[in-house]
């Protein structure tokens, strides 16, 4: 499935709630599905800069695709993080560069959270950005 395809699911999803009460239950509910995060990623080079809460994201390279595991210690936050693996993992280091996140705005995740917590969500994604760019360059 597709980066865009998976971001359609998503608008689908959160279309199905009618208020940001209902959405942010659904984001925790989300954040509650995410796998484990081993104990071994937990490390300061794995938290991404300028979050409010801890955030962690590790990144690897199975095959073509990167793959990422991620969490956090607020719960929205952690929904997010589970939202941003479940678009970018799994897909190739230029699938990952060049994708538009639009399921951002068409779902108003951006202007429904904080200023903090929105550069937060600008610094996740930049971070996995980042790792892509640097799994391209060792290709």
């Amino acid at each position: 499935m597709s980066i865009n395809d998976i971001q359609d699911q998503i608008v689908e999803e959160f279309a199905d709630y009618d208020d940001w009460m209902d959405k942010y239950s659904y984001l925790i509910e989300l954040g509650n599905d995410l796998e484990p995060y081993p104990e071994e990623h937990r490390l300061p080079e794995n938290i991404i800069q300028g979050c409010q809460s801890t955030v962690w994201i590790h990144a690897d390279k199975v095959g073509e695709n990167v793959v990422f595991e991620g969490d956090s210690d607020a719960i929205i936050v952690k929904g997010i993080v589970a939202l941003l693996i479940r678009v970018l993992s799994g897909h190739t280091p230029d699938e990952i560069i060049n994708c538009d996140l639009y399921f951002i705005d068409k779902i108003g995740l951006k202007e429904n959270l904080t200023p903090t917590r929105s550069n937060g969500l600008i610094a996740m994604i930049k971070q996995m950005k980042i790792y892509a760019m640097a799994f391209k360059v060792k290709q």
